[in-house]
């Protein structure tokens, strides 16, 4: 294929396509459409929804890499169609839904089992001591140790690249993004939740669940070091057995 950079070329998209209400087994369906360079692959999709199958579904909000909601496989690699730019794909683009979850039609998958993992962490401030006058401070260091873990937008790409989620013997795994929400609390300066988090955290299908694949910092759209995190959790739990 001639180069992309070239301004108004054919961008040709292999697209997944699957209506579990309609369909015996999925297929793909090639699409053609004009491109800039700067385009991004989201602009692709919307154009081909818009101007050629209105019947393609995915999910879409902000467009800027700040929802998560646009999260799909592409080229075999998990990402936000928002963040992936024509001029940085080569030949025919392979366009899939997550893996791990169950695809509702096409490019849209069923993450009601993502939130309920991630839910299952208690996702917020848990405290026991009487409230100050004013609020619970935190100083600049204790905020910089959290800061990395706050941008997760909840894409769902390190759970769905996890090739422990993707075995199906090991669906109980609470995955990545629960864990670097875990993260986020366990190492708060102003919370006080561990006990109650414990019992979630310190199991196998757990935070001992990571085999330290390395997939989800690997493919995180905001660059967060999803592995460090967890193993960071991991010492924390390794060192209240020992020094309890």
């Amino acid at each position: 294929m001639t180069s992309l950079l070239q301004a108004g070329m054919e961008v040709k998209l292999r697209i997944f396509r699957f209506d579990p209400t309609r369909d015996e087994r999925p297929r793909f369906q090639t699409y053609e459409v004009e491109a800039d360079p700067m385009d991004r692959l989201l602009d692709c999709l919307n154009r081909i929804r818009w101007e050629q199958d209105p019947t393609l579904s995915f999910r879409w909000s902000c467009g800027h890499g700040i929802c998560g909601s646009d999260g799909m496989r592409i080229n075999g690699v998990c990402g936000l169609a928002c963040q992936k730019l024509v001029k940085d794909l080569e030949g025919e683009v392979l366009v899939e839904p997550l893996p791990v979850f169950k695809v509702v039609k096409d490019l849209v998958v069923d993450l009601g089992p993502f939130f309920e993992k991630y839910h299952s962490m208690k996702p917020y401030l848990i405290t026991k001591t009487p409230p100050p006058e004013r609020e619970r401070r935190q100083g600049p260091e204790d905020q910089q140790l959290i800061e990395d873990s706050i941008r997760c937008i909840l894409c769902g790409c390190c759970t769905a690249s996890c090739p422990v989620n993707q075995n199906q013997e090991t669906e109980s795994y609470v995955g990545p993004a629960a864990l670097v929400r875990a993260f986020r609390y366990l190492y708060d300066s102003r919370d006080e939740g561990f006990e109650e988090r414990l019992s979630v955290l310190d199991r196998k299908d757990g935070v001992w669940g990571c085999q330290t694949h390395w997939k989800c910092t690997e493919v995180c759209p905001k660059e967060i070091p999803v592995t460090k995190e967890i193993g960071l959790i991991k010492r924390r739990l390794y060192e209240r057995k020992r020094f309890p």
